[in-house]
């Protein structure tokens, strides 16, 4: 059976120095996995879009590994708090405020991240 995906208009957007950066349209986000966006200045950001269908962004870079690979990390939750795990040492970081679970002295960067109406970016 082949599912098809969702058809909307909306686009995932991620805000940069007060501009709003279109990157891909929502029905590339699968609940429960992520993606990586390539953003202008050439870093990385790991999109994710959870089941119940909220949105977050955070550095797609391990900070312990030093790869760009937490866009293939597991969400799960922490006391009420969305995180993704490394895939690669297993670390936890709160997808809210990019806090490391397991080291409280690391943490990766969070982005300001929406849904929303059209494909140019936009300064608000």
């Amino acid at each position: 059976m082949t599912l098809a995906l969702e058809t909307t208009d909306l686009k995932v957007q991620l805000r940069l120095d007060g501009d709003w950066l279109t990157l891909c349209d929502l029905s590339r986000l699968l609940p429960g996995r992520g993606v990586a966006a390539l953003l202008p200045d050439g870093r990385q950001a790991a999109l994710f879009r959870d089941r119940a269908g909220e949105l977050y962004a955070v550095d797609n870079r391990d900070p312990f590994a030093g790869a760009a690979v937490l866009s293939r990390g597991l969400l799960g939750t922490h006391r009420g708090r969305p995180y993704v795990a490394s895939p690669l040492l297993k670390q936890r970081f709160d997808l809210l405020d990019g806090r490391c679970l397991d080291d409280e002295t690391v943490q990766v960067r969070t982005y300001e991240v929406r849904a929303a109406q059209g494909a140019r970016s936009t300064r608000s």
